[in-house]
């Protein structure tokens, strides 16, 4: 999300002491993204990102010194199991959906002559 934040934000023109997009940086969006953009969709995208631009120029606004990284939303800690390598013991079953087998393993196409 940074580094679309950062393309982004080099198309952005500043109005108003806001950030906002317009059609043109649409435009070079959506070439980027490879996607087809009629010109209604371009001016509804170029306000909902603007939109959305101007909240996280809000959001830097935020000081954050003081508050401690969350690596969760929940402060239970996580159960730990033992990590230990097993085949699962469903190779029978797993077999079984594939189109062929032999002596327990998958048979595939040659792809190398």
């Amino acid at each position: 999300m940074d580094s679309f934040y950062n393309h982004c934000s080099q198309l952005l023109t500043r109005r108003h002491n806001s950030m906002t997009l317009d059609i043109t940086a649409i435009t070079k969006i959506a070439k980027l993204a490879h996607i087809e953009v009629s010109d209604a969709e371009k001016e509804h995208f170029a306000r909902e990102l603007s939109g959305i631009f101007k909240w996280i120029e809000q959001l830097s606004e935020v000081n954050t010194d003081n508050v401690p990284q969350l690596t969760s939303v929940s402060d239970t800690p996580l159960p730990w199991r033992e990590d230990k390598i097993t085949d699962g013991h469903k190779r029978d079953a797993i077999l079984a959906n594939a189109p062929a087998s032999e002596y327990g393993c998958f048979v595939v196409p040659k792809v190398i002559e």
